[in-house]
């Protein structure tokens, strides 16, 4: 299954429906994000996050925020995960 993935250490997994259509269905600002963002998140889990997001904070700027976040953890943990393999690799040889 190879498409716009990259070099990620992110699970991959089996599409269940049509993305494009979830993602037709997305508010505008989400589409938005989604479509900028710097990992590939299916439109089901950005809407999870950011709907909850957006119960508490009561904003849709802050919702946006709060997906900034997460994103920036991910990447964060991706950085870490490739650094440390590297490192095992380094030892090995």
């Amino acid at each position: 299954m190879s498409g716009n993935l990259g070099n990620t250490f992110l699970k991959k997994k089996i599409s269940k429906g049509g993305r494009m259509e979830e993602f037709d269905r997305l508010p505008p600002q989400l589409r938005s994000w989604l479509r900028d963002a710097c990992l590939p998140w299916s439109p089901s889990s950005v809407k999870r996050v950011y709907l909850k997001a957006l119960k508490n904070t009561g904003d849709y700027s802050s919702a946006l925020l709060t997906l900034d976040s997460m994103q920036s953890r991910q990447l964060t943990k991706e950085r870490l995960n490739g650094r440390q393999s590297s490192s095992r690799e380094n030892i090995r040889s």
